[in-house]
């Protein structure tokens, strides 16, 4: 593909929760990818990167030419800072690109502890002035991630009055925290976890109801519809329809939310802006408009209603409430390609489907298309009705040539289509 020389892309970061969510966005086009260490990161799952996880996840994507930013990004506690020192020398020797931080203490420590690994100020400090944003430079910020409540105008006001080499990492994609910049005690108040160092249980996507203290175990929903209504469930960001004025606005990294979302989630967002900005690369105006299979990709991962966040208007007349529970999923993922030789797909299932089923292909940077699963076998070449075991491996006919890990999906038919 030809590109235009003059027009200097900005960084696709993806989330990175575990070794193979990493490799996803690495395969799929991201030029950087953000993760979490043992401690200190604002995601507790267990996946996280130990030690020696995260030496290997560096000289890997190191090895491809794409960077590595760790999250210290936790409220750190006094009585943590007798172990931070260590975290953030072996961050250091693990050759990681750049520090997640939001607390201007961790910051001082990671200066003297990890020297020279660019600083990244996280969207949990809540930058939403050039001031805020200049200080923070002269203190040795490398980038800043600005509260994500700030419109587009404001965001271009902090690139006019900032240092020209100070990054803007801003994100384009994925779930609302309905407090400030995720600034919330919600969990906390509720069931004990700390949303702010890694624990939120999500209270905020629950569904309530009213009771009143003289009549109790009676509840009264707070309607707006039959349905009732969600108070704090904030819907998904989606920007890649305005790429033009993201870029417009000086933001200089493209992040994408969801170190807890899967692996295929990670491979089909991260491909899809990798399209968008290539894409925009080869026309370059303020006209671009992504193609219609960019837009649809969208919507074959889980996802819940999708907004535009905070960047164009505040959202004062709807909050950008999503009215549902949980997530809509139309896909599911039936297979990964293990490879393809001579008319043959060789795939691992993820999901059962069926001899003769018509499977929707996804590989990176191309439009989608089908193939149908004809002829299908087992590991063993014997004939099968349908993938009915987990993760078994299977082949089917296929004179298309397919990649190695390409991703196979199947459409959920419309009485399927459940929200989750």
């Amino acid at each position: 593909m030809n590109s235009n020389p003059s027009i200097t892309l900005p960084e696709l970061l993806a989330p990175a929760g575990d070794m193979a969510r990493l490799k996803a966005a690495v395969q799929f086009g991201a030029d950087a990818v953000y993760l979490g260490g043992s401690i200190f990161g604002m995601r507790t799952a267990p996946e996280n990167f130990s030690d020696e996880q995260l030496a290997k996840a560096v000289d890997y994507c190191h090895e491809r030419n794409v960077k590595v930013y760790l999250a210290c990004n936790v409220l750190a506690r006094s009585d943590e800072f007798e172990v931070l020192p260590e975290f953030l020398k072996n961050a250091k020797d693990s050759g990681v690109d750049g520090l997640i931080i939001s607390d201007l203490g961790v910051m001082d420590y990671a200066k003297r502890y990890a020297e020279g690994v660019e600083i990244h100020i996280s969207t949990q400090a809540g930058v939403v002035n050039y001031a805020t944003a200049n200080v923070l430079y002269q203190m040795g910020a490398k980038r800043i991630v600005p509260a994500r409540e700030l419109s587009l105008s404001e965001i271009a006001g902090l690139r006019a009055n900032i240092p020209a080499d100070m990054d803007i990492e801003c994100f384009v994609h994925g779930a609302m925290c309905v407090s400030f910049s995720g600034r919330c005690l919600i969990s906390n108040y509720l069931v004990g976890r700390d949303s702010n160092r890694g624990d939120c249980a999500q209270p905020c996507r629950w569904k309530y109801s009213l009771v009143e203290e003289t009549r109790p175990g009676m509840t009264f929903p707070v309607e707006q519809d039959k349905n009732g209504t969600y108070l704090f469930n904030s819907k998904d960001m989606c920007m890649i329809e305005h790429i033009p004025e993201l870029v417009k606005a000086g933001i200089t990294s493209f992040k994408i939310e969801g170190r807890a979302k899967s692996e295929y989630y990670v491979s089909v967002v991260t491909n899809a802006y990798r399209a968008a900005l290539d894409a925009f690369k080869e026309n370059p105006t303020d006209t671009f408009r992504v193609d219609d299979w960019i837009k649809d990709e969208m919507r074959k991962v889980s996802y819940r209603d999708y907004c535009t966040g905070f960047y164009f208007t505040s959202p004062s007349e709807d909050a950008n409430i999503s009215y549902k529970g949980g997530y809509n999923r139309e896909w599911d993922v039936a297979a990964v390609v293990d490879r393809w030789e001579d008319g043959v797909a060789y795939c691992t299932q993820r999901n059962r489907f069926f001899e003769k089923d018509t499977l929707d292909v996804l590989e990176k940077g191309k439009k989608p298309f089908t193939v149908v699963a004809d002829g299908l076998r087992n590991e063993a070449g014997e004939a099968i009705e349908s993938t009915n075991k987990a993760m078994m491996k299977f082949s089917f006919n296929c004179p298309e040539p397919l990649c190695v890990g390409a991703i196979l999906r199947k459409k959920r038919e419309e009485n399927q289509r459940v929200i989750i």
